[in-house]
């Protein structure tokens, strides 16, 4: 898609004015792009208990999704700073989340930028490696007492010593 990324860049700063920061007074605003050509703006909402603080990325990208929204191509982040502003890497992991190859334009306030992709700012993101077996803990039978490595939660069956039924630990 050909759009322009000085708009996406623009929609960000305008996003930027709205922002929620009586605490960190650190105003980040965000403008993320579907493949359709449409796009998305947030702002960072502080709460004075700051883990319930939402990023501009993530508010950009929940609007986007909570609108029927699951393809992205770009996203443009601002502070309005002199320093291109990265997102943190909890909003890194979010964007990965839906495309490894988003392109992240990082603008300062100035309007300049530099890009890199959401898979090149988080190189080891955590995955699934099969949502399906991140349900079922498995999508294939180990042998007794071995994992498959599909994923994390898989479960360990082991031959239980007495009575030679398997068990799940």
């Amino acid at each position: 898609m050909d759009f322009p990324v000085e708009k996406l860049i623009k929609a960000a700063s305008a996003a930027r004015e709205r922002a929620y920061a009586p605490y960190s007074h650190f105003k980040v605003g965000a403008a993320i792009l579907t493949v359709e050509g449409r796009y998305y703006t947030g702002c960072n909402v502080e709460n004075a208990s700051y883990g319930l603080s939402c990023c501009a990325e993530r508010v950009a990208l929940f609007k986007a999704v909570s609108n029927g929204e699951r393809h992205f191509e770009a996203i443009a982040v601002t502070a309005g700073t002199d320093e291109y502003c990265a997102p943190c890497g909890a909003c890194r992991q979010v964007l990965m989340e839906f495309n490894p190859a988003m392109k992240v334009f990082m603008a300062n306030g100035k309007g300049d930028f530099r890009m890199q992709t959401a898979a090149e700012l988080l190189p080891a993101a955590f995955a699934l490696t099969s949502r399906a077996a991140g349900c079922a803990g498995r999508d294939k039978e180990p042998s007794a007492g071995k994992k498959t490595g599909l994923n994390i939660f898989e479960p360990v069956i082991r031959q239980h010593a007495a009575t030679g039924m398997e068990e799940i630990k």
